[in-house]
């Protein structure tokens, strides 16, 4: 199994980079999505770590809070993929909440964390990002606004769990005629 250390230490990297790349500012939401039990070597769904949950949602609250971006944490498909969120994004976002709290193997073990260190977490049931990560080939797609823009970053695995990310630029619209910044 993956370390804490290394954990938090390659977790930090990917998400600086999409960071970077996705260019996001105060007030703009971030999805996670995350096999837990891919982290730890196993198949999604099948060998959850409560533990490992924890310090991957602990670690993107450090890195997102400062800067005053909202981290949304995707469910499993036994929740149809519902999100939990502050209230307060709920609110300030008009979301749709549900009524359902995760458990380890009802909405994973990085929805539970979520629920035990966010202030007010409640379950939505569709948000648009502007960026995310996937942690475990979970598909976060759904979430992101359009026209989404692979992200590849240097680090490929988190533990076992493949890693890929988007974010979202605005489509292109005009045809030949237009100019594009």
């Amino acid at each position: 199994m993956i370390e804490k250390e290394e954990l938090v230490k390659q977790l930090t990297q990917i998400t600086n980079e999409v960071l970077t790349i996705a260019q996001l500012k105060a007030g703009d939401l971030f999805v996670l999505g995350c096999s837990t039990s891919e982290i730890v070597g196993g198949q999604i769904g099948k060998a959850s770590s409560q533990e490992v949950g924890e310090w991957v949602i602990r670690t993107l609250l450090d890195l997102l809070q400062p800067k005053g971006i909202h981290l949304a944490v995707q469910g499993c498909e036994h929740l149809n993929r519902a999100l939990v969120v502050e209230q307060t994004v709920m609110e300030q976002y008009h979301l749709e909440e549900v009524a359902v709290v995760p458990a380890l193997h009802a909405g994973g073990a990085c929805s539970v964390a979520a629920f035990k260190y966010f202030q007010n977490p409640v379950e939505v049931e569709h948000i648009v990002a502007k960026a995310g990560i996937d942690l475990g080939d979970t598909s976060i797609g759904m979430h992101i606004k359009h026209v989404q823009v692979p992200i590849r970053p240097s680090i490929r695995e988190l533990g076992g769990a493949h890693v890929t990310a988007l974010y979202s630029r605005p489509k292109y619209v005009g045809g030949p005629r237009a100019n594009y910044q």
